[in-house]
């Protein structure tokens, strides 16, 4: 799938995806939870800046905030626009004047330098230059600081039929076999130290993250 082809994808979902998004947990997928793990891992302090690769809605947005305090900042990524608007509305609604968002193609963004923390959650595997997109991130933060992915995979001990299924109920939001056979989580271990790798959901999820190294 190409990179307009998912922005269409998106902004088609875009006002739905919440909504959406919610329906895997009669599925027994804890969304918010391994959400809310992939944020905690950032070690995030008040005062921080934190950059969110594929945004989306701004799901992670209220999360973030409790990290970073009033004094830190918000800097939310996307390509596609109607997803950007959805995410306009949410921090308006919510009145967060720390939050930018930014319309880009993940492998063109430009981080802003020094950043104290980098997430990304169920995107990083969308992008085909995610090895660029790490090595970007890993460049921009500050010694120490942590770069954090909650995504996708492919179960290595799923049978293949259930591998084939976990694929069709995430087709909605572009996934494929195809994709699910990326590695992102190779490219932290190259990129940053103190590694870690965790798989969750039968190994359908995985949380992987690191530090930049001191230099």
């Amino acid at each position: 799938m190409s990179k307009a082809q998912i922005a269409a994808l998106y902004r088609r979902r875009a006002g739905l995806y919440d909504w959406s998004a919610n329906l895997y947990y009669l599925l027994g997928y804890r969304e918010h939870a391994y959400r809310k793990r992939a944020v905690a891992a950032l070690g995030l302090r008040p005062g921080d800046t934190v950059v969110e690769i594929g945004c989306g809605t701004g799901l992670n947005f209220a999360l973030l905030q409790q990290g970073v305090g009033a004094a830190g900042r918000i800097i939310g990524v996307d390509l596609t626009d109607a997803m950007l608007e959805q995410a306009a509305r949410r921090v308006a609604k919510r009145n967060r004047s720390n939050i930018e968002l930014v319309q880009s193609d993940a492998a063109a963004f430009e981080f802003p330098t020094p950043v104290d923390a980098v997430i990304s959650t169920y995107a990083l595997t969308m992008v085909p230059e995610y090895d660029t997109v790490i090595r970007n991130a890993a460049q921009a933060l500050r010694p120490k600081g942590r770069f954090v992915v909650l995504d996708l995979k492919k179960p290595d001990a799923a049978p293949a039929w259930l591998v084939r299924f976990g694929a069709w109920t995430a087709g909605p939001f572009g996934v494929s076999l195809e994709l699910a056979d990326r590695r992102p989580w190779e490219s932290i271990a190259r990129y940053f130290e103190n590694y870690t790798f965790t798989e969750l959901y039968g190994g359908a999820t995985y949380i992987a993250s690191g530090e930049a190294p001191r230099g």
